[in-house]
């Protein structure tokens, strides 16, 4: 049987292990209180103007044709995104789950596939990408770039909130931002009722 002697080092060492384990965790109480999204309410959020309508869609997937005039009294999530871009994969598992989520409590995810390149006009292929990333909301096949341009759009992935009015109370563009995003969608519910 052995036995270990206890040294001045060691013990020195576990001091420190514990003290910087006890910092670490104090650091990160505050994230983990916070992991749902910071508190949002819907009056303090800007508003961008009111939303431009469905322009010059080639085809709806998942859905009959929408309008926002349709869609007025309930929040709506604006979502441009393309196949082939990563980054707009990344956001679809939050995407899809807003969508599952919060529909029943009065929210419209429509996701608007605008394609970068030629080979992403192809409805077939963009069916094809919905079903492998399981999107069932609606989705408005924007090839002509039509509401891209209402929207004055530049980029992919963008997020645009609606609120129940039909304007515009947020914009994100690119990954994340999920908390917030996620914060927003529940303020702009809540403002609803």
């Amino acid at each position: 049987m052995t036995s270990r002697i206890s040294s001045p080092i060691s013990f020195q060492r576990r001091t420190f292990l514990a003290s910087a384990a006890s910092v670490a965790a104090a650091v990160a109480a505050p994230a983990l209180t916070h992991a749902a999204g910071p508190a949002v309410q819907a009056a303090t959020l800007p508003d961008f103007g009111a939303a431009p309508e469905f322009t010059g869609i080639e085809r709806w997937l998942n859905s009959q044709p929408l309008t926002l005039a349709q869609l007025r009294g309930r929040v709506v999530l604006v979502d441009f995104w393309t196949y082939a871009c990563i980054n707009c994969i990344r956001t679809l598992p939050h995407v899809n789950r807003w969508a599952e989520q919060y529909t029943p409590q009065g929210l419209t995810v429509v996701g608007v596939h605008t394609p970068e390149f030629p080979f992403e006009r192809t409805t077939s292929s963009v069916e094809v990408a919905m079903r492998r990333h399981g999107v069932k909301h609606p989705v408005a096949q924007d090839n002509r770039y039509g509401t891209w341009k209402a929207y004055s759009n530049q980029y992919w992935p963008a997020a645009y909130l609606i609120d129940a009015q039909g304007r515009i109370r947020y914009k994100h563009f690119g990954e994340g931002e999920y908390e917030r995003t996620e914060a927003v969608i529940r303020a702009l519910l809540a403002a609803r009722s």
